[in-house]
């Protein structure tokens, strides 16, 4: 799977979110598209990361560094 470097940066700051951390504002568009791939989801508090998107993030930065 080949993510932008928005959607990109959009997982590691809902990653950095699920952590606790206080993370910057995402753009809506590549959450949408992380929603569309099944890595984001959207409820009342905003958006969240998916199992498959910290297990996609994971894949990602070990390939990557």
């Amino acid at each position: 799977m080949s993510l932008s470097e928005g959607q990109l940066s959009a997982l590691r700051n809902l990653s950095r979110k699920q952590s606790g951390q206080e993370v910057d504002w995402i753009s809506i568009s590549d959450a949408r598209a992380l929603t569309e791939l099944g890595l984001a989801e959207r409820n009342r508090e905003g958006w969240n990361i998916t199992p498959a998107g910290v297990a996609a993030l994971t894949v990602h930065e070990v390939k990557n560094g």
